[in-house]
């Protein structure tokens, strides 16, 4: 697993970005929506590879006009989880952000069922580097997580 030690960043910051939504659908639902190539195509993108096993790919594209590498999470895996309750997956940054896209966070999703049909949703991402381009990252993926758990919760709404 040296890769792991490769592609992340070494001194680590205190930040983490956290996001959660309510999603009315059962712990289960939201589990495959997370966890399945079909669920991730209904509410994150068309273009996805999602494997359920430690060192499988987590890869959502975004962008296949692009270059290969450039598309979107391409390379990111699955490091851990426990059905149905917690995924921790590798992310990294849009191409834009040149060499800090070699370098990848840790985005880890905690599910709740909360009452009967209503699954409560935590996303924390940590792992940032430090400096000035990393804050850059971290504002872009503020506003990205909070796009993307609103198209989950709309997903179910109908």
């Amino acid at each position: 697993m040296n890769w792991l030690y490769e592609r992340h960043v070494q001194e680590v910051s205190e930040k983490i970005l956290s996001k959660e939504v309510v999603v009315a659908a059962t712990i289960e639902e939201v589990w495959e929506a997370l966890t399945t190539t079909d669920g991730v195509k209904n509410f994150f993108s068309e273009n996805a590879n999602v494997e359920l096993k430690v060192g499988a790919p987590y890869e959502i594209l975004f962008d296949m006009s692009a270059p290969e590498g450039k598309r979107g999470s391409e390379g990111c895996h699955v490091l851990s989880f426990l059905p149905p309750e917690m995924l921790t997956i590798e992310w990294n940054a849009p191409p834009t952000f040149g060499e800090l896209r070699g370098q990848h966070t840790h985005v880890v999703i905690l599910l709740e069922e909360i009452e009967s049909g209503q699954t409560w949703v935590r996303l924390s991402q940590l792992g940032w580097g430090r400096g000035e381009q990393w804050n850059e990252v971290y504002g872009y993926f503020d506003r990205a997580w909070a796009y993307v758990l609103d198209n989950l919760k709309k997903s179910f709404e109908g």
